[in-house]
């Protein structure tokens, strides 16, 4: 059995979070949630306002229909004010107090400006929102959202978009383990099932996926599949990998087996 995911003071049987962007269609949409089953779907609220007021609308009434818990972000902003300002406005859309903070710094990588997210998380939590902000896997700088009030993490494995896969797997091993107690989602750049599944193996909490699902060929099976080895994965950590070994370690023991003793026996009679 899959023990739930505890995010703040809410707990969730899934531990896929979904985005929302970029799929061909919203029946595409709402086949790939349905198969991925995800504890929150993620919206990017500047993003949809820039459609204009009717297809904002018409996209929230999509996602009401879901019946899924809604984590906007403030994907787009550069500074403090802007993601201030737009978590605002989105608690007021959506009726949550829950927000996913990204203040981008570099436009080339979309990486994350470790000062204007700290001061951004700083002046939210103030406000009253439980924030989750999107961070890269640098220790200090996820210590110092934890000392700002968060009480979960999102790092990244790669470049938003990208699909490499965790591109410094050393540094998010460490991380979870300097940071054992802790939430952490892994954000941005899985491109595959496997990718989850490792992180998962790792002792992650869970993943956030958009690119992966809503530009496969398929997305749906790829929902699928990413719900699979999420929780392979997780299960995997729970059971309590092997030790790895430096040299081969026979699966079957001979001492006291008679077919090993008639075995060589007879290996010896025709020799």
């Amino acid at each position: 059995m899959q023990d739930n995911l505890t995010l703040y003071d809410r707990s969730y049987t899934s531990r896929i979070l979904l985005g929302t962007a970029r799929y061909e269609s919203p029946a595409l949409l709402l086949e790939a949630v349905k198969a991925a089953n995800p504890a929150l779907l993620t919206v990017a609220l500047r993003k949809q306002m820039q459609g204009g007021a009717a297809a904002g609308q018409s996209f929230w009434s999509i996602l009401q229909s879901t019946n899924r818990p809604i984590l906007p972000n403030t994907a787009g902003c550069n500074t403090v004010k802007e993601a201030v300002n737009t978590a605002l406005m989105a608690r007021e859309v959506f009726e949550t107090d829950l927000i996913k903070l990204e203040v981008i710094g570099d436009d080339a990588n979309l990486q994350p400006d470790p000062f204007e997210l700290v001061a951004a998380a700083t002046d939210l939590i103030k406000r009253g929102f439980k924030v989750l902000p999107y961070c890269t896997d640098d220790l200090i700088v996820c210590r110092r959202l934890l000392d700002a009030g968060c009480e979960v993490l999102m790092p990244w494995a790669a470049p938003i978009g990208t699909g490499q896969g965790p591109r410094n797997p050393r540094a998010l091993r460490e991380l979870r383990e300097r940071i054992p107690d802790v939430p952490l989602i892994v954000d941005a750049g899985l491109g595959l099932p496997s990718h989850a599944c490792q992180v998962m193996e790792w002792g992650f909490d869970g993943i956030l996926i958009n690119t992966a699902v809503s530009r496969a060929v398929d997305p749906v099976r790829m929902a699928t599949a990413f719900a699979d080895a999420v929780q392979a994965g997780h299960l995997g950590h729970l059971a309590g990998p092997m030790p790895v070994q430096e040299f081969a370690v026979p699966s079957t023991p001979d001492i006291g087996k008679p077919f090993w003793d008639e075995s060589r026996r007879f290996a010896q009679g025709k020799a």
